[in-house]
């Protein structure tokens, strides 16, 4: 009797013991972050502890920063950040290789002041969407196509300013984000149709503004869209984004379907206009935009070394986009002065600009 009872004690202890490991595991585990559909929001570093939300009343800008071209990132920020007296958050999303030298940029010039969070992209979501069958490798860039996947950010906002890096804001970006979009759409972009001072640009260098010049008609399943190839396109450099809306309509499905179509039958990527991650967001959202104040998106600034605005124009413009190939950290370009402005130099020294004088 007496061994029984012992070897009961002891099975009783193991069993406390086996509870209590049982009961730590459950109350200290940490518990692993979903990855989203190629999002590796686990391995981006955190620069605040709490999750900034709505409540916060901040405006989330969502940027991406690129190693090659870091400086051009941080020359948009500067100016947003610059420019206005509104509390902004910025979401920097950028790839694996370039988080440190990110977070070194910031920190180690002026802009530590800034609120941000660096997000990782990973490239692997676009597997089977994106093939190298562009004049411009550039535009195949997988951060090319982070504006597709705003909901799987590790962000917690209704709404969302999504720009691109060539991008300088001399406006107060509070008056982009107040935006009123009708109801039922998922964004507001800047029409190809909008500003007469940018149609002499436009004509004097033979850029396409209308639908024919990004879809391929002599495709089946661009004819059946339906869409007049003489609409006006718009600009997904720079949008405001609803983000419940871009959930309930399922708009990051739709852009991967097209992605998927394309990487099957090139039906866009041979078009005059070249790129593909414009073409899926014309078709997506033609005729379902809300159009913002063209002031705010005044664009064209990389297309041609030789033509330029007046310099009253660009005075009055908000913000100012270099899309294009002549960008203006570069040379040649226009209206250098005005992006260098807001240039910040790279402490790490691994970015800078290239000019006539410049050995580079």
């Amino acid at each position: 009797m007496a061994l029984l009872r012992k070897i009961n004690r002891i099975l009783l202890m193991l069993l406390v013991l086996m509870v209590c490991l049982l009961l730590h595991n459950k109350l200290f585990r940490a518990s692993p972050r979903p990855k989203l559909s190629g999002f590796d929001p686990g391995g981006a570093p955190r620069v605040v502890k709490e999750t900034v939300s709505e409540a916060d009343n901040v405006i989330p800008i969502i940027i991406c920063a690129s190693e090659e071209r870091l400086g051009a990132t941080m020359a948009t920020i500067n100016s947003i950040h610059s420019n206005t007296d509104a509390s902004v958050f910025f979401y920097i999303v950028t790839l694996r290789d370039a988080v440190k030298l990110t977070r070194q940029y910031i920190q180690k010039t002026k802009l530590r002041r800034i609120k941000y969070k660096i997000l990782e992209f990973n490239p692997m979501v676009l597997k089977g969407k994106v093939k190298p069958d562009s004049s411009r490798p550039d535009l195949l860039h997988p951060l090319n196509f982070v504006r597709f996947y705003l909901p799987l950010l590790d962000i917690n906002h209704k709404r969302v300013i999504y720009l691109d890096d060539d991008v300088i804001v001399q406006g107060d970006i509070k008056d982009l984000f107040d935006i009123k979009l009708k109801p039922g759409h998922a964004a507001a972009f800047a029409t190809d149709c909008d500003l007469p001072p940018t149609h002499e640009m436009v004509r004097s260098i033979g850029m396409q503004t209308t639908y024919m010049g990004f879809l391929d008609y002599r495709k089946q399943e661009i004819r059946e869209l339906g869409i007049n190839p003489s609409d006006c396109s718009f600009n997904p450099g720079v949008f405001v984004a609803d983000i419940n809306e871009w959930k309930k309509q399922k708009i990051t499905k739709q852009l991967e379907k097209w992605m998927e179509e394309n990487f099957k039958q090139n039906i866009y990527s041979s078009a005059v206009a070249g790129g593909v991650a414009t073409p899926p967001m014309l078709i997506v959202f033609h005729d379902k935009y809300t159009t913002i104040d063209p002031l705010w998106h005044v664009r064209h600034l990389g297309w041609s070394p030789d033509t330029r605005y007046s310099d009253n124009f660009l005075q009055e413009a908000h913000l100012l986009h270099w899309n294009g190939r002549f960008k203006p950290w570069r040379y040649p370009g226009v209206h250098l002065d005005l992006w260098e402005k807001w240039f910040i130099p790279d402490p790490t020294r691994r970015f800078h600009l290239v000019r006539p004088e410049s050995d580079d």
